[in-house]
């Protein structure tokens, strides 16, 4: 590591000494408590690392606020001085991303959807065979990847992302949590070849263009990237391999695109597919927005397209009633 990301990764270790924790809410959320707190300095380290607020140089540790500096991660706004990164908790873990608000092109999110696909992961790979080869598509910083590597220390794990930001605070969490994996800039699944035992993905599902490589997930109401994706990954899974999808799909009079267009690939392929809503009402301020006029919901969904066949489920939405629930 560079003298920068050292300081990161010294930061992540001082954190976890002091127990600070913290759960990332919405980006709405995030911005209504801000609201509350209009004005006011940071008070703490979960002000500063969490909330995103400014904070006086002298009200932070002096061992805190020279690691922020090093790391080059520190910002001024007038008389103080705002954090460039946010530390969070999911599945026990502290993980690195960019400070709120995410506006710019490279910016890491995380949030609600990372603590849905965490669980999700966790539940789908529970049995996973010995020594398994994973794939984690999108990996931003790290999350699916990493709870992955905790539940199977023996997998040989690669997380991938086109954006070289979201690489570098992946592999600084990764090795504060002690566990290794491969990183790979690209696209997707371009250049990375199978067999997988298992395909992880979390893609952006947002429709309008943002410029913010987070977001965008095409046409289809921001479903295309998460099609296009399983649609790579599909052909590259091993004998009773799996692709967990976590995304965001668009309901337009009842009826949902992305798990027909799913349907239609995995009976092509003679694999199956279990789909489920895992909440169905995510990111409501969306329907508002141009482009979005026929959209009556966005629901947050669990693909699993297994490759080797599966007890015939015994729900209506094609998922045995121990799964996903």
């Amino acid at each position: 590591m560079d003298p920068r990301d050292q300081a990161l990764l010294q930061l992540l270790q001082a954190l976890d000494a002091a127990g600070y924790a913290f759960v990332t809410p919405t980006p709405a959320t995030h911005a209504r408590v801000l609201r509350k707190r209009a004005g006011e300095p940071a008070r703490d380290l979960r002000d500063v690392l969490g909330w995103s607020l400014p904070f006086a140089e002298a009200d932070l540790d002096p061992a805190i606020l020279g690691l922020l500096r090093a790391a080059g991660a520190l910002t001024r706004r007038g008389a103080r001085l705002k954090s460039r990164v946010r530390v969070s908790t999911v599945a026990g873990r502290l993980f690195l991303h960019s400070a709120y608000p995410t506006r710019a092109r490279d910016a890491v999110f995380l949030g609600p959807d990372s603590y849905r696909f965490a669980a999700l992961v966790a539940r789908e790979l529970a049995g996973a065979p010995p020594r398994p080869r994973i794939l984690d598509v999108g990996t931003g910083a790290g999350v699916g990847a990493l709870v992955v590597a905790d539940a199977c220390p023996d997998a040989a794990v690669t997380a991938s992302d086109l954006n070289p930001e979201a690489l570098r605070l992946a592999r600084i969490n990764f090795a504060h949590a002690g566990r290794t994996a491969a990183f790979a800039l690209t696209s997707g699944l371009d250049g990375l070849d199978g067999p997988f035992d298992a395909v992880l993905a979390n893609p952006p599902y947002m429709g309008r263009s943002t410029g913010r490589l987070y977001r965008d997930g095409g046409d289809m109401h921001g479903a295309r990237l998460s099609l296009d994706w399983a649609r790579a990954a599909i052909p590259r899974l091993a004998p009773c391999g799996r692709l967990v999808l976590y995304t965001g799909a668009a309901v337009v009079a009842g009826g949902d695109a992305l798990r027909a267009a799913l349907a239609n690939e995995a009976a092509r392929a003679g694999f199956t597919l279990r789909y489920r809503e895992l909440d169905p009402d995510v990111f409501g301020e969306t329907v508002s927005e141009p482009g979005y006029e026929d959209v009556e919901r966005i629901a947050a969904i669990g693909a699993v397209v297994t490759r080797s066949p599966v007890p015939k489920p015994n729900d209506r939405d094609g998922m045995a009633a121990t799964d996903l629930v």
